[in-house]
């Protein structure tokens, strides 16, 4: 397989998968493995080698689940109103889940990503249009992955953050650089990143005090008082990441080639059980950061928790310096992992969208600018990250209208197309984070 599957046609499969789609079986009886199709040939590995082997897509994605801007939301969610948003979390990654196996769909279906499909059936000035909105919002993204790096080098190894923020760029390259050594070991090595994220939080969650039944109460939707729709809109954008729902498409579009449709419905199945587990452990690292913020915020005493920075400093007075290393680790590993899945997103989107491409340092270099200029500066790093996942917020029907109705599209998707449960669930998920953002707005400027 190409190196880049997103960015160019691959002249060929990689050669671990196994030969061409073509090459399905040829009659009755157990095919040799040199007629097998490369899903066959992954199965024929055993149940459980084989079900492995097709998963990694969404553990990609779910990297912008879990990025430097879910800390500063649940963090500050956490410190300011304990338990009470929890259940924006749970939400948030609900409809991820949903948003992320229609996108990771319709790489299976088409065989292309979401922005070509974009490109090919939707009028020009709208695409064009998608891809401008879709290159800004890239600089949010960037904003909440640089500054969240830097600041996990700083409180690691004291590096100035002015400095950290071009280091976090070269990490960011050299682990896209695996990928051109074929897709699996990029997918290892932003999975070995989440698994320091998750140990991170892990233990962080075992040396606070947790209190179950605030959290339990934490479940019940409800605004916790002003302020409250602000962080709303800002998990969801944290959660629910636009660029990401572009990305998924092009994980998967020529990631296994299928012999048919069969095939193309049983590896849909993998991808479904790999957006389940990927987002679900996503998803319990955003609880775990809530709940940490606020077991210590109702310590006595209290802490202030209105940065990152303090949130270190907290864990380190409050539990103790292993926690503090953790969470300073875990910020580390989410911030370079992000970054360069975030690169990747970009240049997927570029290339669906207008069908060119510029050099990996020269985009890097353009949508780091924000990022950069808020170390510069000197700005309030937290503040700046909460803004930044506002800003994703009002990004993501700009991605998710357009997917909900391209998989509605029998002529687009085949035999894979949206059955009538899965259109009303989306189209009701789409009007929902719409009608939050329409009230932020009004909760914002109104007052």
């Amino acid at each position: 397989m190409a190196a880049d599957p997103a960015l160019q046609p691959p002249p060929s499969p990689d050669p671990s998968p196994g030969p061409p789609a073509s090459q399905s079986r040829a009659g009755p009886g157990p095919a040799p493995p040199e007629q097998l199709s490369p899903l066959r040939l992954m199965r024929s590995r055993g149940r459980l080698r084989g079900a492995v082997a097709l998963l990694g897509p969404a553990f990609v994605a779910s990297v912008a689940y879990i990025d430097p801007g879910n800390f500063a939301t649940n963090f500050t969610a956490g410190a300011t109103f304990g338990y009470a948003l929890a259940w924006v979390i749970v939400v948030a990654n609900l409809i991820a889940m949903l948003v992320q196996y229609l996108s990771a769909k319709v790489g299976v279906a088409t065989g292309r990503d979401l922005p070509e499909l974009c490109r090919a059936y939707l009028p020009r000035p709208v695409s064009g249009g998608l891809w401008v909105q879709a290159e800004l919002i890239a600089m949010a993204t960037d904003l909440a992955e640089f500054v969240g790096a830097a600041l996990g080098l700083n409180l690691l190894f004291h590096v100035p953050l002015r400095a950290a923020g071009p280091m976090t760029a070269l990490v960011a390259f050299a682990i896209l650089a695996l990928d051109q050594r074929g897709y699996r070991r990029f997918e290892l090595a932003v999975c070995g990143l989440l698994g320091i994220i998750f140990l991170g939080f892990a233990y962080d969650l075992a040396a606070v005090h947790l209190d179950p039944s605030a959290l339990a109460s934490g479940l019940v939707p409800g605004f916790a008082g002003p302020g409250a729709p602000l962080l709303v809109a800002g998990i969801i954008g944290a959660t629910v990441m636009p660029h990401v729902i572009y990305l998924h498409s092009a994980l998967t579009k020529s990631r296994v080639a299928c012999a048919d449709d069969a095939e193309r419905r049983e590896l849909l199945r993998f991808q479904r059980l790999d957006v389940v587990i990927a987002l679900g452990a996503a998803g319990l690292v955003n609880l775990a950061m809530l709940v940490v913020a606020a077991a210590m915020a109702s310590q006595a005493g209290g802490v202030q928790l209105d940065s990152l920075t303090a949130a270190h400093a907290g864990l380190g007075r409050l539990v103790g310096g292993g926690a503090a290393l953790a969470f300073a680790a875990a910020l580390l590993a989410s911030g370079l992992s992000s970054s360069s899945v975030g690169t990747y997103a970009g240049q997927v989107v570029m290339q669906g969208f207008i069908e060119r491409r510029i050099p990996l340092f020269l985009r890097r270099g353009l949508t780091m600018l924000p990022a950069l200029l808020v170390l510069e500066l000197g700005l309030p790093t937290t503040g700046s990250l909460v803004i930044s996942q506002v800003v994703l917020s009002f990004g993501i029907p700009f991605a998710l209208v357009p997917l909900v109705a391209l998989t509605r599209r029998r002529d687009v998707m085949g035999p894979l197309v949206n059955r009538r449960l899965t259109n009303v669930s989306a189209g009701l998920v789409t009007v929902m984070i719409i009608a939050l953002n329409v009230y932020l707005l009004y909760a914002t400027f109104a007052g």
